[in-house]
C-alpha cells in the first residue's frame, strides 16, 4: 500500500524559512510529477509547486521567489524550502503527483504568525 507522509512543519514568525519533506513508500515517484499543495481553513485545497524528475520547477506566483521544490528520487522523497513566509502561507501542506494519484496523507501544518 501506497503510503505519503510529509514532515518539516511548525510555527514560525513572518520572514521566517521551514523545509518540509514528504516521503512516498511502496511506489516509485521517478516516474512521476510530483508536487506540493496547502489547504488552508475555509478555502480549496491549492498547488504550490510542482517538478517532474530532471526537469524546471513550477511555482505558483504567491510562493515564486520564495519556495523551491525538490527531489531524490533515490529516497523516494520531495523538499519543499519555504523562505520569507507570510501568515497568508499558513495552511496544512501536502505532496502528491499532479494527478492526485496517491490517497493523500495528513499533512504537516505550517503557521505563519507573530
Amino acid at each position: 500500500q501506497v503510503q505519503v507522509v510529509e514532515s518539516g512543519g511548525g510555527w514560525v514568525q513572518p520572514g521566517g524559512s521551514l523545509e518540509l519533506s514528504c516521503t512516498v513508500t511502496n511506489n516509485n515517484i521517478s516516474y512521476y510529477v510530483m508536487g506540493w499543495y496547502r489547504q488552508s481553513p475555509g478555502k480549496q485545497r491549492e498547488s504550490v509547486a510542482w517538478m517532474r524528475s530532471g526537469g524546471r520547477p513550477t511555482y505558483t506566483d504567491s510562493v515564486r521567489g520564495r519556495f523551491t521544490i525538490s527531489r531524490d528520487n533515490a529516497k523516494n522523497t520531495v523538499y519543499l524550502q519555504m523562505n520569507s513566509l507570510q501568515p497568508e502561507d499558513t495552511a496544512v501542506y501536502y505532496c502528491n503527483t499532479n494527478t492526485q494519484m496517491y490517497i493523500w496523507g495528513q499533512g504537516t501544518q505550517v503557521t505563519v504568525s507573530s
